[in-house]
């Protein structure tokens, strides 16, 4: 554990002091936010923040190479490759939307390219629960390892619209797979987990770095290069967990639930996946592209209920982890105690969502018409 905690403080410390250096290079190449009718900023903001992002999370890896109780960890290099990979193409891809505000399609063929890089080095879905267990033969392997990847990425992507809302999420979401991967990896001792736990500790630690720079009243923000690298990251602690590690073999009696490798990736990404599905359909019923913006994600609601920014990421956050860590408690306590306790978290939250702070400003939802 200590081994990891330390990776993990390496990529916050080196992701907090790397953001200010990437503020200074967006401010310096005009990689900037403006204001547009459906933001919620007010003043003109550098992006690139993901350039930190990444560094925090080249460095925790480099540290984890150096330590002797992660040597086997590198054994398989072929998966280091993939991520590197895919990481470097979506950072490149990022680096160019923020700048430039590439469109939809040329996005999407460069995510593909990514995901589909880091299929064929050997990150991807093995098995799917179907009929028991089923192998997937290689060409059906990388079409769902790459579809799982671009839901990811742009669920993150989508989200990303609040200071702080994306990091946030993300952070707690990455806590959670850490949680669950380090008890395959340690306590099981399941080679195949341990990949997906420095990399889930070290996106933590990302997360946490970057969030004292992106919080509430932003100075920076992660643009479309860190929600789409944390989104990939994210997506690739899911594969190397969920579709490489039979459930079968891992459940312990009643100690680990068998389902708890499918549930998990959809728990983590629970508030990215319902915003993005919300949205997709409220798009595509009124005669739009689904990837047209608008104003009327979640964050935005709760805003316009009254809510400030903090206070709506908060909610979100909570979210988040209630239904992550209710996921992955499973794991450890029995079932009736996770659903009671999760309950009463909804019910919790559902009051703090009804009743904003007297007085606040409410934020009216930008409506959009069909063009």
């Amino acid at each position: 554990m200590r081994e990891y905690l330390l990776c993990l403080a390496a990529a916050a410390a080196a992701t907090y002091l790397l953001t200010p250096l990437a503020r200074v290079v967006a401010i310096r190449f005009g990689a900037m936010a403006e204001v547009r009718d459906r933001d919620v900023h007010s003043s003109t903001t550098p992006r690139w923040g993901g350039l930190a992002m990444f560094g925090g999370l080249c460095v925790s890896v480099i540290i984890a190479s150096h330590l002797p109780l992660m040597g086997t960890i590198f054994n398989d290099r072929k998966q280091i490759t993939a991520l590197a990979l895919g990481a470097l193409i979506i950072l490149a891809l990022g680096l160019a939307d923020d700048r430039w505000a590439l469109d939809a399609p040329t996005k999407l063929v460069g995510q593909v390219l990514a995901a589909s890089v880091m299929a064929m080095q050997g990150v991807t879905f093995v098995w799917l629960p179907i009929n028991g267990t089923l192998i997937l033969d290689p060409s059906l392997s990388v079409l769902v390892t790459v579809f799982v990847v671009l839901v990811s990425i742009n669920a993150v992507n989508m989200v990303d619209g609040l200071d702080g809302l994306a990091a946030s999420i993300v952070g707690v979401g990455a806590a959670a797979f850490f949680t669950y991967s380090y008890f395959l990896s340690v306590a099981n001792g399941y080679q195949r987990a341990a990949l997906a736990t420095l990399v889930s500790a070290a996106l933590v630690g990302v997360c946490a770095g970057f969030l004292p720079h992106n919080w509430y009243r932003a100075r920076i923000f992660m643009g479309d290069t860190g929600s789409m690298l944390i989104g990939l990251m994210l997506a690739a602690c899911s594969i190397m967990v969920t579709g490489q590690v039979d459930p079968g073999g891992v459940s312990g009696g009643t100690l680990l639930p068998v389902f708890l490798p499918i549930l998990l990736p959809f728990s983590v990404l629970a508030v990215p996946l319902l915003d993005l599905l919300l949205a997709v359909f409220r798009r595509t019923r009124s005669g739009r592209s689904p990837f047209a913006p608008d104003k009327l994600h979640l964050h935005h609601r709760l805003l316009a209920l009254g809510h400030g920014q903090e206070r709506a990421v908060l909610i979100m956050m909570t979210f988040t982890a209630v239904i992550a860590f209710g996921a992955v408690s499973t794991a450890f306590v029995p079932m009736w105690m996770t659903v009671v306790a999760v309950a009463l978290s909804a019910v919790a939250l559902a009051v703090w969502v009804k009743h904003p702070p007297v007085g606040s400003p409410k934020v009216e939802p930008l409506v959009q018409t069909t063009t």
